[in-house]
């Protein structure tokens, strides 16, 4: 086997049901079958098996926002749900334009990170492209060609320019699309009325009209079945617009603010009409603390937790018989990851060894049990199966509740060129 094993999965139960061992060392996946010898032995009999999360929308924080969230709570928050990779987005304070910006995040996500990580780089007027690529950044965005909390509108020329920088360099580019109307909302269906479904599928179309040939498109967080229709790219929807309408709430329940808005029950279920034309389900995690969502609602921020809710909510409707657990693997593990163009978890030799075990027992979701730092979900009390065991990079990393000693690894963009080389 050419690497040296570093652990041995026993009675792995296969998403086709099949039951196997796995060998792990180097990262990676060394054999499926009659196992090596190895450091550490897990027993997984009884044990679903899933290729660990790829969620490449998140908002980790840090920086001068560490009341909110910070590194080491939010990834570890992602382990606890069986999120392995996180990627941050850049539209955090200050702003990451620049490649000096861009290398003082990184550096602090190093010391903290449990998890994989990759970060994003911050298109605005000026934002150093080229610089931000050879610095490692991921992809580029969420560029926001609508505004939204942290985050100004960017001017159609600017993005068009922008989508033909990114092309040359082979970069993705991730965009909000949104056009809201004007005003403040009161309330929940104030908020949705004033960032329309309408709007939101016509954004999406000016921006695939700017998009030039060859270039690279994917867009965040649709909310709206006339949005994921109308999108020229790869299309991505998060946990909060699939479980939640604003309908299930109290009017004036901030918990409830987001960016694309929640949706009434009838466009909440048409977007599940879609869920095949869905290329990745991401949390857009997004903290604030609960002080700050006890604002007023026309000022509170917009944004939820979900990192570590995912998985185990999309679990739930796997075991339910509402979904298979194939489209799950494939919207929150191959397909992010083939987008992004990291290696993929998986089962094959080679494939990177990162994975989740679940039993086949639903609980109720219980905000103290989290480990987001902010303390509260919007997803309280409603079903989901969390894993008992994590393994990132062949290792445990979680388990029976526990976090292992572990490290999160930088994901470095393909532009990536290290300081000082020739």
């Amino acid at each position: 086997m050419g690497d040296q094993v570093s652990c041995v999965l026993k009675n792995v139960t296969l998403p086709d049901g099949r039951v196997t061992d796995l060998t792990l060392g180097g990262g990676r996946v060394l054999h499926a079958g009659a196992p090596g010898r190895a450091e550490e032995v897990i027993d997984a009999a009884g044990l679903v098996c899933v290729p660990a999360a790829v969620d490449m929308h998140t908002h980790l924080r840090g920086g001068g926002q560490r009341q909110k969230e910070d590194w080491r709570s939010g990834t570890t928050s992602a382990l606890f749900g069986g999120v392995t990779v996180v990627v941050d987005q850049p539209n955090t304070v200050p702003p990451l334009t620049t490649p000096g910006a861009f290398a003082a995040r990184v550096r602090e996500a190093e010391k903290e990170a449990v998890c994989a990580f990759g970060i994003n780089g911050g298109v605005v007027p000026g934002a150093d492209l080229a610089g931000l690529w050879r610095a490692g950044a991921l992809a580029f965005g969420e560029i926001f060609a609508g505004p939204s909390s942290y985050g100004a509108a960017v001017p159609p020329e600017t993005l068009r320019e922008a989508f033909i920088s990114l092309r040359a360099l082979g970069a993705l580019a991730t965009v909000h699309a949104e056009d809201p109307l004007p005003g403040t909302p009161a309330d929940l269906p104030d908020h949705d009325r004033l960032r329309p479904a309408l709007t939101e599928a016509e954004a999406v179309r000016a921006v695939c009209a700017l998009l030039p040939p060859g270039g690279r498109v994917h867009f965040c967080h649709m909310s709206t079945a006339a949005a994921v229709d109308a999108a020229c790219g790869t299309v991505e929807a998060t946990p909060h617009h699939l479980f939640l309408s604003w309908e299930r709430f109290d009017r004036d329940d901030t918990r409830a603010r987001v960016n694309p808005p929640l949706r009434t029950e009838r466009e909440r279920k048409a977007l599940w009409s879609r869920w095949e034309r869905i290329d990745a389900v991401a949390s857009d995690h997004a903290p604030h603390t609960a002080a700050e969502k006890g604002a007023p609602f026309p000022d509170a921020p917009s944004g939820m937790p979900g990192v570590e809710t995912m998985l185990p909510l999309l679990m739930a409707e796997v075991f339910a018989g509402r979904i298979t657990l194939e489209s799950v693997i494939e919207k929150t593990s191959s397909s992010p990851a083939r987008i992004l163009g990291i290696p993929k978890a998986g089962f094959e030799p080679g494939d990177r060894a990162d994975f989740a075990f679940y039993p086949r027992k639903t609980v109720q979701i219980d905000p103290d049990a989290l480990h987001t730092k902010c303390r509260w979900t919007p997803f309280e009390g409603m079903a989901a199966v969390f894993p008992e065991i994590v393994v990132m990079g062949g290792r445990c990393a979680v388990r029976d509740g526990d976090l292992l000693s572990c490290r999160g690894e930088w994901i470095r963009g393909k532009g990536y060129y290290p300081r000082g080389a020739q």
